[in-house]
Protein backbone atom coordinates (compact mmCIF):
# COMPACT_ATOMS: atom_id res chain seq x y z
CA UNK A 1 0.00 0.00 0.00
CA UNK A 2 3.08 2.42 0.14
CA UNK A 3 2.76 4.62 -2.95
CA UNK A 4 6.15 6.64 -2.25
CA UNK A 5 7.96 8.14 1.07
CA UNK A 6 10.23 11.30 1.91
CA UNK A 7 13.02 12.13 4.24
CA UNK A 8 14.43 15.49 5.15
CA UNK A 9 18.00 16.98 4.70
CA UNK A 10 19.55 20.08 5.95
CA UNK A 11 22.59 19.09 3.51
CA UNK A 12 21.12 19.12 0.36
CA UNK A 13 23.84 19.17 -2.11
CA UNK A 14 25.79 16.52 -0.12
CA UNK A 15 22.78 14.18 0.05
CA UNK A 16 21.34 14.63 -3.25
CA UNK A 17 24.80 13.39 -5.11
CA UNK A 18 24.74 10.59 -2.53
CA UNK A 19 21.39 9.30 -3.42
CA UNK A 20 22.43 10.01 -7.19
CA UNK A 21 24.99 7.44 -6.56
CA UNK A 22 23.17 4.83 -4.48
CA UNK A 23 19.85 4.91 -6.80
CA UNK A 24 21.91 4.86 -9.75
CA UNK A 25 24.22 1.32 -8.56
CA UNK A 26 20.55 -0.21 -8.19
CA UNK A 27 19.30 0.45 -11.85
CA UNK A 28 17.39 4.17 -10.67
CA UNK A 29 18.11 7.93 -10.45
CA UNK A 30 16.23 11.29 -10.02
CA UNK A 31 12.72 10.84 -12.14
CA UNK A 32 11.39 14.64 -10.79
CA UNK A 33 12.28 17.64 -9.44
CA UNK A 34 9.50 19.65 -8.23
CA UNK A 35 9.30 22.79 -9.32
CA UNK A 36 10.73 25.93 -6.86
CA UNK A 37 8.09 27.31 -6.67
CA UNK A 38 5.53 24.91 -5.58
CA UNK A 39 8.25 24.39 -2.50
CA UNK A 40 8.90 27.85 -0.87
CA UNK A 41 12.06 27.77 -2.59
CA UNK A 42 13.68 24.72 -1.31
CA UNK A 43 14.92 21.69 -3.37
CA UNK A 44 12.61 18.38 -3.96
CA UNK A 45 13.83 15.80 -6.06
CA UNK A 46 12.20 12.42 -6.40
CA UNK A 47 14.11 8.96 -7.06
CA UNK A 48 13.29 5.46 -8.37
CA UNK A 49 13.52 3.19 -11.61
CA UNK A 50 9.97 3.90 -13.31
CA UNK A 51 8.56 6.82 -11.43
CA UNK A 52 9.90 8.62 -8.34
CA UNK A 53 8.96 6.77 -5.18
CA UNK A 54 11.95 8.07 -2.99
CA UNK A 55 11.77 11.90 -1.69
CA UNK A 56 14.54 14.26 -0.66
CA UNK A 57 13.58 17.55 0.63
CA UNK A 58 15.82 20.14 1.76
CA UNK A 59 15.26 22.08 4.98
CA UNK A 60 16.41 24.78 6.91
CA UNK A 61 16.33 22.17 10.42
CA UNK A 62 15.77 18.55 10.28
CA UNK A 63 14.01 18.93 13.49
CA UNK A 64 11.56 21.53 12.82
CA UNK A 65 11.31 21.45 8.92
CA UNK A 66 8.88 19.63 7.56
CA UNK A 67 7.46 16.64 8.96
CA UNK A 68 7.82 13.00 7.27
CA UNK A 69 6.08 12.28 4.38
CA UNK A 70 4.59 8.55 3.17
CA UNK A 71 2.15 8.46 0.55
CA UNK A 72 -0.32 5.43 0.45
CA UNK A 73 -1.19 3.99 -2.88
CA UNK A 74 -5.43 4.63 -3.55
CA UNK A 75 -7.11 2.27 -6.07
CA UNK A 76 -9.22 4.92 -7.21
CA UNK A 77 -10.56 8.64 -6.08
CA UNK A 78 -12.71 7.57 -3.96
CA UNK A 79 -10.86 5.56 -2.02
CA UNK A 80 -8.12 9.43 -1.74
CA UNK A 81 -11.64 11.09 -1.26
CA UNK A 82 -12.53 8.15 1.74
CA UNK A 83 -9.03 8.40 3.11
CA UNK A 84 -9.45 12.13 3.92
CA UNK A 85 -12.64 11.97 4.85
CA UNK A 86 -11.27 9.20 7.64
CA UNK A 87 -8.65 11.27 8.43
CA UNK A 88 -10.44 14.40 9.49
CA UNK A 89 -12.99 11.97 11.48
CA UNK A 90 -10.03 10.51 13.30
CA UNK A 91 -8.68 13.36 14.67
CA UNK A 92 -6.03 14.70 11.94
CA UNK A 93 -5.43 17.76 10.27
CA UNK A 94 -6.11 18.64 7.16
CA UNK A 95 -2.69 19.30 4.72
CA UNK A 96 -4.36 19.68 1.56
CA UNK A 97 -7.67 17.94 0.56
CA UNK A 98 -8.78 15.70 -2.58
CA UNK A 99 -7.81 16.95 -5.62
CA UNK A 100 -5.31 17.10 -8.72
CA UNK A 101 -1.81 17.82 -8.82
CA UNK A 102 -0.78 18.75 -11.46
CA UNK A 103 2.32 19.54 -10.99
CA UNK A 104 3.65 15.77 -10.06
CA UNK A 105 1.54 14.56 -13.24
CA UNK A 106 -1.74 15.38 -15.20
CA UNK A 107 -3.59 12.63 -13.75
CA UNK A 108 -1.90 12.48 -9.53
CA UNK A 109 -5.02 13.22 -7.76
CA UNK A 110 -4.04 13.43 -3.63
CA UNK A 111 -5.42 13.96 -0.38
CA UNK A 112 -2.79 15.03 3.02
CA UNK A 113 -3.80 14.89 6.34
CA UNK A 114 -1.14 15.54 9.47
CA UNK A 115 -1.29 12.33 12.17
CA UNK A 116 -1.78 12.89 15.47
CA UNK A 117 2.12 13.26 15.57
CA UNK A 118 2.40 15.70 13.14
CA UNK A 119 3.08 13.40 10.08
CA UNK A 120 2.03 14.19 6.55
CA UNK A 121 0.29 11.29 5.39
CA UNK A 122 -1.10 11.10 1.66
CA UNK A 123 -3.34 9.16 -0.61
CA UNK A 124 -2.85 8.86 -3.93
CA UNK A 125 -4.37 7.39 -7.26
CA UNK A 126 -1.98 8.17 -10.39
CA UNK A 127 -5.19 6.77 -12.68
CA UNK A 128 -7.40 9.11 -14.70
CA UNK A 129 -10.86 8.78 -13.15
Amino acid sequence: MIDHIGIRTTRFPAANAFYHSVMAAMGGGQKMAVPMEYTGGKHIVGFGRDMPVFWLTEVDDATNGSPQHIAFAARNRSEVNAFHKAALAAGGRDNGGPGLRPQYHPDYYGAYAFDPDGNNIEAVCHKPE
